[in-house]
C-alpha cells in the first residue's frame, strides 16, 4: 500500500520531493527496497501533522503536502490542485473535500463531513453527520465530505505542531480540528478525484478490487 501512496504522489506536477515519515522500521525497510525516500521519526508523535514537522524541521522547502499512507487511490491531479492556491500569500493551509452522493456515506462516521463558509473555508469537520437539517422544507445546503490531504506553509506547520492539542481534535479524533480551534484557516477545495482511505477491512477489499481493474495490481 505505501508504495502506491509513494508513485501516486510522485506523479504530480507540483511535488519536487517524496517523503515517507514512520516510526516503523519494517515500513522503512519496505520503501528502501522499492527505492523511495524515507525518514524514520519518533514513537511518541500524535498525529501525522505532528510527524510531518518533525521531518520538516530540516528542509528547507515553503510548501510541504501531507498524504496518509492508507490512500493507494490517491490521484496525482488531486494534489496538484491542492497546492495550487498557494499562489496567494494569505493561505496558510488547504484541505480537499467532495460531495456526499449516498445517505449511507452521511451517517458514515469513518468519512469525515466538513462544513464551509461562503469564502470556502472549513468551518467545522466533524464524523457526526453535519449540518443538521432541522426543517425538512428548508433548503438542504451540500453535504461535503472531506477528503483528508493536507498543504501548509512550512511556517504555518511548524506553528501547528507547537501548539497543544485541543479538547475538539481529542473528541473526534481529527487532527485538523487543532488548526480551527487556533484559528488557523483552513482552504477547502472541492474534487472531483475519488480516493478511499483504508480504515476498514471493506476498505481494503474495494482498494483490492479497483487496483486490479486498473490493472496495477494482478
Amino acid at each position: 500500500m505505501i508504495e502506491h501512496v509513494y508513485r501516486r504522489v510522485a506523479a504530480s506536477t507540483r511535488v519536487s520531493r517524496v517523503i515517507v515519515a514512520t516510526d516503523d522500521l519494517r515500513i522503512a525497510t519496505r520503501v528502501m527496497e522499492f527505492g523511495g525516500q524515507v525518514k524514520l521519526t519518533s514513537i511518541d508523535h500524535q498525529s501525522g501533522t505532528d510527524r510531518l514537522a518533525e521531518v520538516a524541521a530540516g528542509l528547507t522547502c515553503d510548501i510541504l503536502v501531507n498524504v496518509q499512507g492508507d490512500e493507494p487511490l490517491i490521484d496525482p491531479r488531486a494534489i496538484d490542485e491542492l497546492v495550487a492556491p498557494f499562489s496567494d500569500p494569505s493561505i496558510s493551509m488547504t484541505t480537499l473535500y467532495r460531495r456526499i452522493t449516498s445517505p449511507a456515506e452521511f451517517t458514515n462516521p469513518n468519512i469525515v463531513k466538513v462544513v464551509l463558509d461562503r469564502a470556502g473555508f472549513a468551518m467545522y469537520f466533524s464524523r457526526a453527520p453535519i449540518p443538521h437539517q432541522r426543517d425538512a422544507h428548508a433548503a438542504w445546503p451540500p453535504q461535503c465530505a472531506h477528503v483528508g490531504i493536507y498543504a501548509y506553509r512550512r511556517t504555518a506547520l511548524m506553528v501547528l505542531a507547537s501548539l497543544d492539542r485541543t479538547p475538539l481534535e481529542r473528541t473526534e479524533s481529527l487532527e485538523q480540528l487543532r488548526a480551527l480551534e487556533h484559528g488557523i484557516r483552513i482552504k477547502a477545495l472541492e474534487t472531483q478525484y475519488e480516493s478511499i482511505g483504508v480504515d476498514t477491512p471493506a476498505d481494503l477489499e474495494e482498494v483490492r478490487r479497483r487496483l486490479t481493474a486498473a490493472g496495477r495490481i494482478h
